[in-house]
């Protein structure tokens, strides 16, 4: 167990900026596949369901890993597991240069998302230790915000690279990044103020059972976990594959006007990430109602484009790319309420459960978007029409649903618990 910082060191700014930086080069790496398509269409031979698929499997790779790696950063420490990860990501990136078959490129994007799944929550847990308290909350969206830049330098620096290089050297170019990062990692960072490596108690299988249950019997780790389930979802399927598709053949926008509504909602996402951070930290008790807002918000600006006499105008789409964008940043609240409601030796198990909520709602959102497609389109295809999409992207709708009853119910019961603890002379958490 170790004590909150008071105070900011520039030692903290080192270790966290390491940190960022290994978060930022995962996100490069998880975003690398999006210019490479065509490319991989045409090097594997395969169909664009194929191409799909590795997106699909990154995503179940990077959910289903999120509670062990919680444990495992629980028992080793981040800076174990996060060189763990930075090693992972180096080594599948490299096979997936070298890649000549479909299958091994599968395999490849396997140890990808296992490694990307390192990463993240190593970050949240040195920030947590490294960082005072009321300064968690605002570091925490820096992270998010600032390691979003990771997509950005994978569109053009990968579009060139792999115009003017080809496949194995741009994708080798882009693993190598991953060996000096393993280096500053085992020079730089250490767990806490007063521990290189912290480790935790050994963990048998009942232990972790009962770690984990009392991580999720806390009503702030589910509140935490459904907030992250009803904000990320739409931002999430709209940057990783439904986005440029619906603008272009739903809206009948141009493919460039695409691209530029999806880099809005990226930089929709570094904006509003320091913002929130700021109004967490301001105003902790709160944190369930800025959600509440925002989901809200973006239910509204979806209901608007989708129920517009035929197509949306752009305006309207910049609008909906904007509102949606803050739903990424506005997830990570669901992990500072998950800090707060857990002792410091369970957070990053909690966390790896919070996580797993954004990133479940997208994998069924992608899925349920792609059979409404082919159910809509006349005679199958890929030539979706407008209508298409409209029954496709209102599949939202049940999520957010769901969503929004959860949060407003957990948030219930974890000011229950607050207003129990206050009258046993517990020091409650903030919620």
């Amino acid at each position: 167990m170790t004590s909150a910082p008071t105070t900011i060191t520039a030692r903290a700014w080192s270790v966290w900026l390491v940190g960022l930086l290994v978060y930022l080069v995962a996100v490069f790496h998880r975003s690398s596949l999006a210019v490479a398509g065509l490319a991989a269409t045409e090097r594997f031979d395969i169909s664009a369901s194929q191409l799909a698929t590795f997106t699909m499997l990154q995503l179940l790779v990077y959910a289903g890993m999120q509670i062990p790696v919680g444990l495992m950063v629980d028992r080793f420490g981040s800076r174990s597991v996060l060189l763990c990860g930075v090693t992972l990501l180096t080594v599948a990136q490299a096979g997936f240069a070298i890649a000549e078959s479909y299958p091994a490129a599968l395999v490849a994007r396997f140890f990808v998302g296992m490694g990307d799944a390192m990463t993240f929550i190593c970050v949240l847990r040195l920030v947590a230790s490294w960082f005072p308290s009321r300064r968690i909350p605002l570091v925490t969206q820096l992270t998010g915000t600032l390691g979003q830049l990771g997509a950005v330098l994978a569109a053009v620096p990968m579009t060139w690279a792999l115009g003017h290089l080809g496949w194995t050297k741009a994708y080798l170019i882009a693993a190598s990044i991953g060996l000096v990062l393993a280096v500053m990692t085992l020079l730089v960072l250490h767990d806490s103020p007063t521990h290189r490596n912290l480790r935790g108690p050994s963990l048998s299988f009942a232990a972790v059972r009962r770690s984990l249950a009392m991580s999720w019997a806390h009503p702030g780790t589910r509140l935490g976990f459904w907030m992250h389930f009803s904000t990320q979802f739409s931002a999430t399927t709209l940057s990783l594959l439904w986005g440029y598709p619906f603008f272009v053949k739903g809206e009948h926008q141009t493919p460039a006007t695409a691209g530029v509504l999806l880099t809005v909602m990226v930089l929709a996402v570094m904006a509003a990430g320091p913002t929130l951070g700021w109004l967490v930290g301001a105003h902790p008790w709160h944190r369930s109602t800025m959600v509440l807002a925002i989901v809200s918000a973006i239910v509204v600006v979806w209901t608007v484009v989708l129920s517009w006499p035929g197509h949306a105008p752009t305006w309207l789409l910049f609008v909906l790319v904007v509102v949606v964008g803050i739903g990424g940043p506005a997830a990570m609240i669901g992990f500072d309420v998950g800090r707060t409601s857990n002792p410091h030796e369970r957070f990053a198990s909690a966390s790896g459960i919070i996580n797993q909520g954004g990133f479940a709602a997208s994998l069924v959102l992608v899925i349920s978007i792609g059979l409404v497609l082919d159910w809509r389109t006349p005679g199958g295809g890929s030539d979706y029409t407008p209508s298409a999409f409209r029954w496709a992207m209102s599949t939202q709708y049940l999520i957010w649903a769901l969503g929004l009853v959860q949060v407003y119910r957990y948030r219930i019961r974890t000011r229950r618990v607050v207003d129990r603890d206050e009258l046993e002379g517990i020091t409650p958490p903030i919620t």
